[in-house]
């Protein structure tokens, strides 16, 4: 008796316009965080973005000082697990420490620190929080050995072009295990170097997908009801 493998769509008619992650990074390893299995992470704090995308977690960092109200804004209406950025560069010590506590108790499940963070505001926000810390890796320069020591429970790995290559290095410096999430890049055969460089979850962003969605649908409203 065969076993079929296509994967049943349950969807609705006012829900067709998901955003979909990439098929390709389904061959991703996965990492298991509070017991729910992640390959897929948006990177967006576009809150109209998360509320209709397919992805398995939220990763909600951006470049300025992190903001409470953002992080609630998202957690509203997020349905998967998020990965929320507390600083770690103008943002650090004891601040950084605060807005960690905040997300933790606003249901983050894990907290992201920048490359610039350093081991006391690391060590700051690992006595206060009880969530896993993901540590941003942005070259070759970061003594990892010592963060972990310090602390850190996953890495994530974001090198531009360079990333399959810092993915690479970052695996020879940490526990075979080690969680590791990283940019995949814009084409299928970027995303499928990052995995198999050794990346158990892949982050992709959707810049201009509400736009393009709302655009589209427009269109489509012009077309059907002319004047």
């Amino acid at each position: 008796m065969s076993i079929k493998t296509t994967i049943p769509n349950l969807t609705s008619a006012l829900r067709t316009s998901i955003v979909e992650s990439p098929d390709v990074i389904r061959h991703a390893s996965g990492l298991r965080l509070f017991g729910k299995r992640i390959k897929t992470i948006v990177y967006s704090t576009d809150v109209a973005l998360i509320a209709n995308c397919d992805a398995d977690a939220i990763l909600a960092v951006y470049p300025w000082t992190p903001n409470t109200r953002i992080l609630d804004a998202i957690s509203r209406v997020a349905n998967v697990p998020i990965l929320a950025g507390v600083g770690g560069g103008l943002t650090k010590g004891l601040r950084s420490a605060t807005v960690a506590r905040f997300a933790e108790e606003n249901g983050a499940q894990a907290v992201v620190l920048n490359a610039p963070t350093g081991l006391e505001t690391l060590k700051s926000v690992r006595q206060i929080v009880d969530v896993p810390i993901f540590y941003t890796v942005v070259n070759q320069s970061a003594d990892l050995t010592a963060y972990v020591a310090a602390g850190v429970n996953a890495l994530n790995i974001a090198g531009g072009k360079e990333t399959a290559a810092l993915v690479a290095w970052a695996r020879q410096q940490v526990p075979e295990d080690f969680p590791i999430i990283a940019s995949g890049g814009k084409t299928d055969e970027q995303i499928q170097a990052t995995i198999t460089a050794g990346a158990n979850a892949i982050t992709y962003t959707a810049y201009g997908m509400t736009e393009k969605t709302f655009h589209e649908k427009m269109a489509k409203y012009r077309e059907e009801h002319p004047e």
